[in-house]
This record gives structure tokens, C-alpha cells and sequence, in this order.
């Protein structure tokens, strides 16, 4: 049985904020009653449109939302609880980070002290610089620099240079060419094999499928259904929630087949099933709250999945 690295049960986010025109605040939930799990040796996608807000998602783990953002539900690594005590021991060794954006970059710091920091060694920045292609006088190179492609694999080097035991990548390929892209998501594979755990954060679903173990589907600030890899290349019938299967049918070599409506505003949720407006499957059950099933060999909100 495979160590469970990363637990994330029942989480909630929400933004303390003004109600427009007014002095009153209210709290916008962003994220509803999400569930997760990565082991160790286990590439997790989580997938979704955008706007859907799966990067919150990686800012919630890693405590990196901003000062109004008010949170509930338990995220553990390895079995215990991360706390702040925690954080300072784990962030930048044991668990690295690799960021959508490259504003991450330090803009006053060359790159090579920036993806040493203080765990790297200069053999190990060597080593990566070499994996990823960058030329050994980009260390002494500032961000402002760099090209885009670039930028990105310094963050990349810079995460995965403590060899850590997780790895969330929020869109790590934004920038790079298909073959970089590949070669990038092939890495986190390789340490995903060597036994670290990966949560991927995608919304290209196809590059994802090539290394994914698991596809988690991300709509409207949860997570509708856990699924094996695949499930998703036999196609959409083998999936188990209504919106998965649209997401099927919504990729390029699907034909782009649409679906009416748009994904719902946080502060307008539907109740009971956030599908529901846009499901032409919907009746009185899915006005109810949707628990997770477990469905062959799957997870899925939805009380019509089977």
C-alpha cells in the first residue's frame, strides 16, 4: 500500500470582501466542501476550465492566499496537519512549488543565487540547468532577461532542486514549446516514479493524460469526480458526472461540441448539485447536496452516476 503524501478533506475558501456600493463585507466561497488525496509515486491532474479556480487551489496548500481569505477543512502531508510551525521546516524542501506565474521571480536577484536558494548546492543548479536546457551563464542573468520559455524552466529548476517528496505544479507549461512541455511534464513523471507524490493543476487535459495516474475534474470550486487515467482515454463513457463527459466532448478532437450556460458565479451557487443549471440530466434529487460516491473504481458528486 502506497503512502499517502497529501490529504486536502472538506476544504473551503472564501474572501472576506465589500458588497459592491456598499460598506458591508460578505464572504464569497470560492472553494465548496473539496476532497483530495496524492500518494507517493502518483501523478494527480486536476482539470477544469479556467476561472474555475484551481489555482486557489495550490495557494490554499501551500498558504498562500492573501490576507481576507478565510478557510476551513483539514490539509495534511504525510499524516499530519500542516501548520504554520510546519511550513517553515517543508516549503523549499520537502515541498516545492511550481507557479502559473513567472512574476514569482525575484526581479532585483540573479537567477542562479534565486535557484540555489539556501538548500541548493552549485553541482545540483548545474544538473537541472543542464536537464532543462538553460546555458551556464543564465545564472548570472536577471528575470527581465530572461524569454518567457526561460523564465519558466528557471521556476521548474528552482522547485525541484531540494529533490522533494511533493510537488504542486499550477500550469507549469504556459511559455514552453510542445516539446519542452512534454519533456517538463515527463520530468515530474520521472519523480513521481522515484516516489514523490505530484498534484498537476492543468487545464490541458491531453498533455495531462500522458502522465497522469489519476484526473481529478475541477467545476465551480470543487471537485465532481476522481477518476483513473484511464477512464478518460476509453472516452466519455466511461466517466461517471455529466459535466466530465461535456469536458470530453469539448476537446478539439471531440468536434468542440459545447454545452448551453456558463459555469456559475461564487456568489449565485445553485443548490445542491453546482451542475445543475446546465445538466440536461437534472430532477429533484440533484436540488439536494451532492456527497462523494465512490463508483468503480472512482469518485464522483452526482446522484444520478452509476
Amino acid at each position: 500500500m502506497k503512502e499517502n503524501i497529501l490529504k486536502i478533506e472538506d476544504l473551503v475558501v472564501a474572501f472576506s470582501m465589500y458588497k459592491s456600493g456598499t460598506f458591508k463585507k460578505e464572504k464569497l466561497e470560492v472553494i465548496h466542501s473539496l476532497s483530495l488525496d496524492v500518494d507517493a509515486g502518483e501523478i494527480v491532474a486536476v482539470v477544469g476550465s479556467s476561472g474555475s479556480g484551481k489555482s486557489i487551489l495550490a495557494s490554499a496548500v501551500l498558504n498562500l492566499l492573501p490576507g481576507n481569505a478565510v478557510t476551513g477543512g483539514k490539509i495534511t502531508y504525510k499524516g499530519k496537519e500542516i501548520t504554520k510551525e510546519r511550513q517553515k521546516e517543508l516549503f523549499g524542501k520537502e515541498i516545492a512549488f511550481i507557479p502559473q506565474s513567472v512574476d514569482y521571480l525575484d526581479p532585483l536577484m540573479k537567477v542562479g543565487k534565486q535557484v540555489q536558494g539556501v538548500f541548493g548546492t552549485d553541482e545540483r543548479r548545474k544538473e537541472l540547468f543542464s536537464k532543462y536546457r538553460l546555458e551556464e551563464d543564465t545564472k548570472n542573468k536577471y528575470p527581465f532577461q530572461l524569454s518567457g520559455g526561460m523564465a519558466r524552466r528557471v521556476l521548474i529548476t528552482g522547485a525541484v532542486m531540494g529533490k522533494p517528496d511533493l510537488i504542486i505544479a499550477d500550469e507549469p507549461t504556459p511559455g514552453l514549446d510542445l516539446e519542452m512541455a512534454k519533456e517538463t511534464l515527463d520530468h515530474l513523471r520521472s519523480f513521481a516514479d522515484n516516489g514523490a507524490a505530484v498534484l498537476l493543476i492543468t487545464h490541458d487535459i491531453d498533455l495531462a493524460l500522458n502522465v497522469a495516474d489519476r484526473v481529478a475534474v475541477f467545476y465551480a470550486g470543487t471537485i465532481v469526480e476522481v477518476a483513473p487515467k484511464s477512464d478518460f482515454l476509453a472516452g466519455k463513457d466511461a466517466l461517471r458526472h455529466p459535466y466530465s463527459k461535456a469536458f470530453i466532448d469539448a476537446l478539439p478532437q471531440n468536434g468542440f461540441k459545447p454545452i448551453p450556460g456558463s459555469q456559475p458565479y461564487a456568489g449565485s451557487l445553485p443548490k445542491g448539485c453546482l451542475f445543475l443549471d446546465r445538466c440536461p440530466y437534472k430532477d429533484d434529487a440533484c436540488t439536494a447536496e451532492q456527497a462523494e460516491r465512490e463508483i468503480r473504481s472512482g469518485k464522483v458528486r452526482c446522484a444520478h452516476a452509476s
